[in-house]
């Protein structure tokens, strides 16, 4: 599938860690904390940690007995160290442009820790958060972001997702919309080189990429400086 430089959509799904905000220090020193507590090499965590929710990270090290408290724990201690968190280059322009009731973010982490960031980087929290506790199944699975077309009303085929990292990309696509992937946490050569089910349409730098404009009871979309990704 490719994407043209211009498009029209009914809604926009953001992603928020390392799409809309860089809170990869807090990320790391979350992660590494729980590694050393458990004696983890602490490299293989955060090989696998970003885009997913925390208890599908964990559960690939620990007894699934140990999942839900440790993942609750994790959960509380990343909410109470927003140290460095910032919006990413674009992101609190294009969020103010857009209007409240066409976009929503899907994320791997919990409703708290989700808004804390946001507030930490100085963005908006939107109306429609779909968190790591509002479905059952995290991403890459495409639950998160039905759900979050669904709470918009519109369809998710008639959707941009905007994501940063393999797992949410074949989320993205496994919704059925638009797929775009900003090279904020990935290199651009990583992401266009994703395979079938995770490769978005196309790779931007940051958001500042992206225009969008509210146009008739939809979104025009354009982008201003990204390569297109052919299947």
């Amino acid at each position: 599938m490719s994407t043209d430089s211009r498009f029209t959509v009914a809604a926009i799904l953001f992603d928020i860690d390392g799409t809309l905000v860089d809170s990869t220090p807090a990320v790391n020193r979350a992660w590494r904390a729980w590694a050393a507590e458990h004696a983890i090499d602490a490299s293989e965590v955060l090989a696998v940690c970003h885009g997913r929710r925390s208890a599908d990270t964990i559960a690939d090290f620990l007894p699934a007995d140990q999942v839900a408290a440790e993942a609750e724990k994790l959960e509380a201690q990343e909410a109470g160290d927003v140290d460095g968190v910032v919006a990413l280059p674009g992101a609190a322009e294009l969020l103010t442009s857009l209007p409240a009731g066409m976009w929503a973010a899907v994320t791997s982490g919990s409703q708290a820790l989700m808004r804390a960031r946001l507030s930490a980087a100085g963005l908006p929290v939107p109306g429609n958060l779909i968190a790591a506790e509002d479905v059952t199944e995290g991403k890459p699975d495409p639950q998160g972001y039905r759900k979050a077309a669904e709470a918009l009303g519109v369809e998710p085929e008639d959707c941009l997702v905007i994501e940063d990292a393999p797992a949410g990309l074949g989320a993205g696509r496994a919704a059925g919309g638009r797929v775009l992937a900003v090279a904020t946490s990935h290199a651009r050569e990583e992401l266009e080189a994703l395979g079938r089910g995770e490769a978005p349409d196309a790779v931007l730098d940051d958001l500042t990429d992206l225009r969008i404009e509210a146009q008739d009871g939809r979104l025009a979309v354009t982008i201003a400086d990204g390569e297109s990704k052919q299947e």
